[in-house]
């Protein structure tokens, strides 16, 4: 029966097909809201940064472990027959390691979501891949590598950018619980992350957490590790390892936080956009004419 199913979304129209670049928690907030309007959604990872909320993400079902969002349970996939049948799977979206321009050998996507929120590398041009291309967080600029972009800058989370850049990252940290960046750890040096703990554990200040090329990663403050790399993963130089819930019974650390679901609803907003924007673009173009 899923493989009868898997022929038809093959031999359909790409209307409900959606690529997701990304398996952090905010490819995930998107990934579901794409699910919830009935979008088939393929996730793609990238090892650049490392996913440390991973309680919030689909990240983890690429070890096959179980990983749920609101809701939403992702499968790992690699072959295109098995995407194809998890793709036919009500409830479900697929991460892989596969890459973009593998995934869209399968079927022309109708939509591309960058949600790798690199935020110091150049972004490629992702513009013709898909019916409507849409860039999340900075270094994107429309009608240059995107055809719409979505700010994740917590002032303006899920804001569209139809014109010019989108907000590049100032690095000053949304403060949780009263703490800022002090709740961050991050890699002080390239190396393999060696970790016995998970997402949830209750820490204290000075515990050692992991370690990274022999170095030990200690905790900056009391609290519930909201965020922390998996085992085994390689981490260059500069990026977050370790992220400490300081608010005591009230830490969350699983599920789509506020600014993932605002972030997913700017997304759907720029598709409902995508057919005024083709009208417009039409229109400016029959006046070169």
């Amino acid at each position: 029966m899923a493989k009868m199913r898997g022929h038809g979304f093959l031999t359909s129209e790409a209307e409900n097909f959606a690529v997701v670049l990304g398996t952090n928690e905010i490819a995930s907030a998107i990934a579901v809201r794409l699910r919830w309007e009935g979008f088939r959604v393929v996730m793609s990872h990238d090892p650049f940064p490392p996913v440390i909320r991973r309680g919030m993400a689909f990240h983890d079902a690429l070890y096959d472990d179980r990983a749920e969002v609101d809701g939403i349970v992702a499968q790992h996939a690699e072959t295109a027959m098995e995407i194809v049948n998890i793709l036919a799977e009500p409830g479900k979206v697929v991460v892989t390691h596969r890459q973009l321009t593998d995934v869209i050998t399968l079927k022309s996507p109708a939509v591309v979501v960058d949600a790798r929120v690199q935020k110091n590398r150049t972004t490629p041009d992702l513009r013709g891949l898909a019916r409507l291309t849409i860039g999340v967080g900075p270094n994107f600029a429309v009608s240059h590598n995107c055809d719409i972009a979505i700010e994740t800058h917590p002032a303006n989370a899920g804001a569209l950018t139809e014109k010019g850049e989108t907000r590049r990252a100032d690095g000053v940290a949304r403060t949780l619980g009263g703490v800022g960046k002090e709740r961050f750890v991050y890699s002080t040096c390239a190396g393999v992350w060696r970790t016995p703990l998970d997402v949830g554990a209750l820490v204290f200040r000075d515990f050692v957490l992991g370690y990274q090329d022999r170095i030990a990663v200690r905790a900056p403050m009391d609290g519930y590790l909201r965020g922390i790399a998996r085992d085994g993963v390689l981490a260059p130089a500069g990026v977050k390892l370790v992220e400490i819930d300081p608010r005591g019974r009230s830490a969350r650390w699983t599920g789509s936080d506020e600014r993932g679901r605002r972030i997913a609803d700017g997304v759907v907003a720029a598709l409902e956009k995508a057919p005024t924007r083709r009208r417009r673009l039409r229109r400016e173009l029959s006046k070169l004419h």
